[in-house]
């Protein structure tokens, strides 16, 4: 429920046409917008703390755009995740304040001017360059849910000494998403240097014995640091909202 549907049902409580316990009752109750094809989750800010994030594959450009218009109504800013760049020119035209990001294939749409990063801080971690766009993805994700995001690239364990070089950099975050294909051992070695949460996030980059980012999945699963937990493989999206949580509450107490 925006502000002017609050604003309304405060008038007519003082006006004396609905009782305090239908104000009450309205107030709490779960938000569903019934957008034909798509019932939108209205009350997930209330639940869970950030609006709900829309997935673009497979949806059509006229219901991506339904949803965004309905979400904007409601005051809330977007992120929609899995958009590829032919309908993301489309959207810039009719959301000319959206935030496309090519590699990771997210769309983002302010609200209100952004304002000074008060979520924390993440950092983000890709073994690879060919990781980038699930890696992007997660730094979208954060920076969306208000963390501030820093990405280190390409330090993966050919080269290990690449990744001692970014350590004080890794360290002075309050959440690390480790990004990483092939045999997924990245986020053990990070994991292995720092104090704070490590997600990993498995990738579907590899030959034929990756399989598809479940080798790298079983790999970090099997992880002897104590610090690292798991999403799903390419789910960039994931690592990066499970981060930005943790990094909201860690600004939250500072």
């Amino acid at each position: 429920m925006n502000q002017s549907q609050i604003a309304e049902l405060a008038e007519q409580l003082s006006r004396g046409t609905i009782s305090l316990d239908h104000f009450l009752r309205e107030l709490g109750r779960p938000k569903t917008a019934d957008l034909g094809d798509v019932q939108l989750d209205l009350d997930r800010s209330r639940r869970c703390g950030f609006p709900e994030v829309v997935f673009g594959e497979g949806k059509s450009l006229a219901t991506i755009e339904r949803i965004f218009e309905r979400l904007i109504a409601e005051g809330a800013d977007v992120l929609a995740t899995r958009i590829a760049a032919e309908p993301a020119a489309a959207l810039l035209e009719r959301f000319p304040r959206g935030n496309y990001n090519l590699i990771a294939r997210t769309f983002r749409i302010a609200v209100e001017m952004e304002s000074p990063n008060t979520g924390g801080l993440v950092a983000v971690v890709a073994a690879g360059t060919t990781d980038l766009p699930v890696a992007e993805e997660a730094v979208e994700t954060a920076r969306w849910m208000g963390a501030a995001v820093t990405l280190v690239a390409d330090v993966g364990v050919a080269g290990p000494q690449r990744l001692l070089d970014h350590l004080d950099e890794i360290r002075r975050a309050d959440a690390v998403v480790v990004v990483a294909g092939m045999e997924g051992a990245l986020p053990s070695m990070v994991g292995g240097h720092v104090a704070a949460p490590v997600i990993a996030v498995p990738t579907s980059v590899g030959y034929g014995a990756n399989f598809g980012g479940l080798a790298a999945l079983l790999s970090m699963l099997n992880s002897c640091a104590a610090n690292v937990s798991v999403v799903n493989i390419d789910a960039g999206f994931k690592g990066g909202y499970v981060a930005g949580l943790i990094a909201r509450r860690k600004g939250r107490e500072a």
